[in-house]
């Protein structure tokens, strides 16, 4: 309470509906509308990367790799809560929701269900 001592956030642990790999649509911010692939996900973050949005400028100094140093652009991180997963059978952003299934050998198995035409994702 009292000093200068800094709490630091704790990661959440918590499962996001969105996985690497997945079509997904912007749907707030600078970039919205703009579709792209799903490169990396930080659950503990609640946070992703896509494919061509949300450009950054990073400078470097030179080290071995770019001798010469440099700006680059690359893709940064957005919120979760700002994309919605392409339906795979209709195109159309989706909402996404779980499903129980049994298979064949009595496996059970949680699959990714897309709201919209009810097609399992991924």
């Amino acid at each position: 309470m009292f000093g200068s001592r800094r709490q630091t956030k704790k990661p959440l642990r918590r499962s996001l509906k969105v996985r690497r790999g997945d079509d997904v649509l912007v749907i707030a911010g600078n970039d919205r509308g703009k579709r792209g692939k799903v490169l990396k996900v930080f659950p503990g973050e609640g946070r992703i990367i896509v494919e061509g949005v949300r450009f950054i400028k990073r400078h470097t100094r030179p080290n071995p790799k770019m001798p010469q140093g440099g700006i680059l652009e690359r893709e940064g991180k957005i919120n979760v809560s700002n994309v919605k997963v392409i339906d795979p059978k209709s195109g159309k952003p989706t909402r996404i929701g779980r499903k129980v299934i049994q298979e064949l050998d009595g496996k059970i198995r949680r699959v990714r269900v897309a709201k919209v035409s009810g097609e399992t994702i991924g």
